[in-house]
């Protein structure tokens, strides 16, 4: 390989899935003035990244073709831009990148979307944290208006797919909420989601779970939903008279729905979460990863070569916490 010229993974026109993903050699990407050039040591892969590819964002996204996709990465910085005042090159970090570029040897990120990674906090852990982490993050803090310090009034939030990217973060931070926790999941990760901190556990097979009903009789605050295709009714039948449902992966289907509950009389809510690279958010979420407050769950490591493996198990839907890639 020449030496400005790096491995990578990139698609080429969108619905493909895995088996349009090709692995190339592409020139190393030069920082801007107000980005640095990070050494990938792991990448994590969240559902928007092959929503992507399906084209739920064309023909805004992604900007052009080839695409490297990918958005959370942890690594070592190996040049800065000329205006970059927040880091060296030989600093570990996590970032998350605005236009894609994770599965590759390296990867160019804003300093504004960068923040450090402590040795108490390994590459996989970070990589897991950035988009899955601030929408659950999100989520609790600016929607639902939970305080994660302790210092608020008990609630009582149900999560859906608990176990999932997003789920596993919400659970702990709950835990820190002072919150009753609520979670489903499936039946294989009820012992894994009770040892994060819920409360109740619901297999979201069976007719409870099906139904969303807490075990103890609890009507829900708020409800973290991470799951697919669970209609308002079912929600409104379980949330107390002024409760909200955050939805942080939202479609055109809850977009219509708040809409429509926009008309009606109910203090229920509806809200979608678009989640926003909030360099303080992520850098709250690494020190809780430090202080050993917030534990990232692994579902499974793919080398770079075999990136496809990891995109087709995210499509799949069942992992349990976060897909990584490693060059």
């Amino acid at each position: 390989m020449a030496k400005n010229l790096m491995r990578a993974v990139q698609y080429s026109k969108y619905n493909g899935g895995a088996a349009d993903l090709k692995h190339a050699e592409v020139p190393i990407p030069s920082p801007k003035k107000d980005e640095v050039l990070i050494k990938v040591e792991a990448a994590s892969i969240n559902p928007i990244d092959w929503k992507i590819q399906e084209g739920v964002a064309r023909p805004f996204l992604p900007r052009k073709f080839p695409h490297i996709p990918g958005t959370d990465v942890a690594g070592e910085i190996v040049q800065v831009g000329s205006g970059v005042q927040s880091f060296k090159v030989g600093e570990k970090v996590v970032a998350v990148l605005g236009n894609g570029g994770a599965l590759a040897e390296y990867a160019v990120a804003k300093e504004g979307s960068t923040v450090p990674r402590p040795p108490e906090v390994s590459a996989p852990e970070a990589a897991a944290l950035p988009i899955a982490g601030l929408a659950a993050h999100q989520s609790l803090t600016q929607l639902a208006g939970l305080k994660l310090d302790g210092t608020g009034p008990q609630v009582n939030v149900l999560v859906t797919a608990a176990s999932g990217g997003v789920g596993q973060y919400a659970v702990q931070l709950l835990k820190l909420a002072n919150a009753h926790i609520t979670a489903t999941c499936g039946a294989r990760n009820m012992d894994l989601v009770r040892s994060l901190g819920a409360d109740e556990v619901l297999d979201y097979k069976t007719p409870d779970g099906v139904a969303l009903k807490s075990p103890s009789g609890r009507k829900y605050d708020v409800i973290i939903h991470c799951a697919q295709n669970i209609p308002w009714s079912t929600f409104s039948a379980n949330l107390t008279p002024k409760g909200k449902v955050v939805d942080t992966t939202p479609g055109f289907g809850t977009l219509m729905s708040v809409a429509a509950k926009k008309i009606k009389c109910s203090k229920k809510q509806l809200i979608p979460l678009f989640t926003s690279p909030k360099k303080e958010n992520l850098d709250f979420l690494v020190k809780l990863v430090q202080a050993g407050k917030l534990r990232p769950i692994i579902d499974s490591k793919h080398p770079l070569s075999k990136a496809e493996n990891a995109w087709a198990k995210s499509i799949e839907g069942h992992a349990t916490g976060k897909i990584l890639v490693e060059p």
